[in-house]
């Protein structure tokens, strides 16, 4: 992911916003992969009270731990998908490319928001239509979004969107989009 830029896009759609105090926050990266949108989460914000990896592969969890783990964090690595985190529990949810892989977005969606504390918010990163996601679908069958029609998913959801992100360059900025969202 570094080698196409999506750690530095990953910096600028997490530093967009106002940064929050991290000294009692729990975050979660829902599908956390290589560990990437996590990392760069704790680059701009700093090291949260309480990390949780959450991922269906124990060697997509190795990556994102060691990445972690040079920024001084260790975190909860769970193998497990996004039934298995538990509700209401964290401050911030990152979920980067994460949402095109399941087969009901609203159920993922609604997951995000019951796993998201009250006031909570969630950094979701999307897939867009753009030719390149096509090859894409073609190894993995992903879906894409458009911003308007995710925005009205999330509302449905519980979540209050707060951001949409463009990513200004490189790869990031013709396959994905960043949305912030409050779990209301």
């Amino acid at each position: 992911m570094r080698l196409l830029g999506y750690y530095e896009g990953y910096l600028g759609f997490l530093s967009h916003m106002p940064r929050e105090d991290m000294a009692r926050a729990r975050v979660i990266d829902v599908g956390c992969g290589t560990g990437a949108m996590g990392e760069a989460f704790a680059a701009i914000h700093g090291p949260p009270a309480e990390m949780t990896l959450l991922d269906p592969s124990a060697q997509m969890l190795s990556a994102a731990s060691s990445a972690l783990a040079h920024r001084g964090i260790a975190p909860e690595c769970r193998v497990a998908g996004l039934d298995a985190a538990t509700r209401g529990s964290y401050d911030h949810v990152l979920a980067a490319h994460v949402i095109e892989h399941f087969s009901d977005q609203g159920t993922a969606l609604a997951d995000l928001r019951r796993i998201t504390a009250p006031g909570g918010r969630l950094w979701l990163v999307a897939s867009k239509p753009h030719w390149c996601n096509a090859i894409i679908w073609l190894q993995w069958r992903h879906r894409t979004f458009r911003k308007d029609a995710l925005q009205v998913m999330l509302r449905d959801a519980g979540f209050l969107p707060e951001a949409v992100y463009d990513f200004p360059s490189g790869p990031p900025s013709r396959t994905s989009f960043g949305i912030v969202a409050r779990a209301v």
